[in-house]
């Protein structure tokens, strides 16, 4: 498999773990989303994602874009250790979770919307993330065990890591939200979410660097 990433997309972030955690190895090729303009914009990359977006992976003859898709598609083609719990109330949290962070929050204060925010990206950026982790918060009151969904690492914790970095990134206030910081440093333990982490990877600046 062939991963087209960007050490800092969340989106990238959540596909790498899953590669860790179901121990697929994979070549890493860097798309960085800032230098040249951007080169997720290159006719190169818009061959391979229309969406010119990362992450894009290249895995059993097709490329497969979407973070969601794409660790769906492992799930099915790699089932353990499993992402989706076996109960169907509990696989229904999961991906409600994931789709909460993943459509609810990320898009909202991704690159290409800050962009056209001007001067009040930051202003933006934390409003959009604090008004989705209200509500996390709350649902995860609900569904928790030592991780989101009982105490079994799914899709939803692959979403909660980089969002949390991210709200960490643009100052967010996370003293409200008690039951998101502890998931967050529950997962932060794992190695699987220690090697894919932005601090770690080939394309990281080395002032970023861990």
């Amino acid at each position: 498999p062939i991963l087209y990433s960007y050490f800092r997309s969340s989106c990238s972030w959540r596909v790498r773990i899953a590669l860790a955690l179901k121990g697929i190895p994979y070549d890493l090729v860097p798309v960085n989303l800032v230098k040249d303009g951007g080169q997720q914009y290159s006719a190169e990359f818009k061959a391979l994602n229309p969406m010119q977006q990362v992450p894009a992976l290249k895995i059993d003859g097709i490329t497969l874009s979407q973070s969601l898709a794409i660790i769906n598609y492992l799930e099915e083609t790699h089932p353990n250790p499993r992402l989706l719990p076996q109960d169907p109330k509990k696989r229904a949290q999961v991906r409600m979770i994931a789709d909460h962070i993943s459509s609810g929050i990320q898009p909202l204060q991704n690159m290409s919307v800050l962009k056209q925010m001007g001067e009040k990206k930051t202003e933006w950026a934390q409003n959009c993330i604090t008004s989705g982790f209200q509500a996390l918060e709350q649902i995860l009151q609900h569904t928790a065990g030592r991780y989101c969904v009982g105490d079994e690492v799914s899709m939803a914790d692959l979403c909660l890591v980089p969002q949390v970095a991210n709200a960490e990134r643009f100052k967010v206030d996370m003293g409200p939200y008690s039951t998101i910081t502890r998931i967050n440093k529950a997962l932060l333990e794992l190695e699987a979410f220690k090697i894919s982490h932005p601090s770690r990877q080939p394309d990281t600046p080395a002032e970023l660097r861990a």
